[in-house]
Protein backbone atom coordinates (compact mmCIF):
# COMPACT_ATOMS: atom_id res chain seq x y z
CA UNK A 1 0.00 0.00 0.00
CA UNK A 2 1.35 3.43 -0.94
CA UNK A 3 0.96 6.31 1.46
CA UNK A 4 0.90 9.98 0.44
CA UNK A 5 1.52 12.82 2.86
CA UNK A 6 0.15 16.34 2.53
CA UNK A 7 1.05 19.46 4.44
CA UNK A 8 -1.92 21.56 5.49
CA UNK A 9 -1.39 24.99 6.97
CA UNK A 10 -4.00 26.81 9.03
CA UNK A 11 -4.88 30.03 10.78
CA UNK A 12 -7.74 31.13 13.02
CA UNK A 13 -9.26 34.57 13.00
CA UNK A 14 -11.90 36.42 15.04
CA UNK A 15 -13.20 39.96 15.34
CA UNK A 16 -11.75 42.06 18.18
CA UNK A 17 -13.48 41.58 21.54
CA UNK A 18 -16.13 44.19 22.25
CA UNK A 19 -18.81 45.85 20.16
CA UNK A 20 -19.08 44.05 16.83
CA UNK A 21 -17.36 40.88 18.01
CA UNK A 22 -20.41 38.79 16.95
CA UNK A 23 -20.58 40.27 13.42
CA UNK A 24 -20.15 37.16 11.24
CA UNK A 25 -20.34 39.19 8.01
CA UNK A 26 -17.40 41.34 9.12
CA UNK A 27 -15.51 38.20 10.16
CA UNK A 28 -16.07 36.59 6.74
CA UNK A 29 -14.84 39.74 4.96
CA UNK A 30 -11.76 39.82 7.19
CA UNK A 31 -11.00 36.13 6.57
CA UNK A 32 -11.44 36.63 2.80
CA UNK A 33 -8.95 39.51 2.93
CA UNK A 34 -6.43 37.37 4.83
CA UNK A 35 -6.79 34.55 2.28
CA UNK A 36 -6.17 37.04 -0.56
CA UNK A 37 -3.04 38.28 1.23
CA UNK A 38 -1.69 34.70 1.30
CA UNK A 39 -1.54 34.68 -2.49
CA UNK A 40 -2.09 31.55 -4.54
CA UNK A 41 -3.37 28.97 -2.03
CA UNK A 42 -5.88 26.14 -2.10
CA UNK A 43 -8.41 26.32 0.73
CA UNK A 44 -9.27 22.84 1.99
CA UNK A 45 -11.73 23.68 4.76
CA UNK A 46 -13.30 26.51 6.76
CA UNK A 47 -14.65 25.84 10.23
CA UNK A 48 -16.81 28.32 12.14
CA UNK A 49 -16.49 28.21 15.94
CA UNK A 50 -18.45 30.16 18.53
CA UNK A 51 -17.31 31.07 22.02
CA UNK A 52 -19.73 32.65 24.47
CA UNK A 53 -18.09 35.40 26.49
CA UNK A 54 -19.35 37.95 29.02
CA UNK A 55 -19.72 40.32 26.04
CA UNK A 56 -21.82 37.77 24.08
CA UNK A 57 -21.09 35.44 21.16
CA UNK A 58 -17.56 35.59 19.76
CA UNK A 59 -17.29 33.61 16.51
CA UNK A 60 -14.00 32.65 14.93
CA UNK A 61 -13.06 30.87 11.73
CA UNK A 62 -10.23 28.39 11.23
CA UNK A 63 -8.99 28.12 7.65
CA UNK A 64 -7.05 25.06 6.45
CA UNK A 65 -5.08 25.59 3.25
CA UNK A 66 -2.08 24.52 1.19
CA UNK A 67 0.33 26.45 -1.02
Amino acid sequence: MTSTEYTTLHFSQANPVGPGQADVSALLRSVASTIEELGQVTVADLILHNEVTAEGNWPSITVYYSK
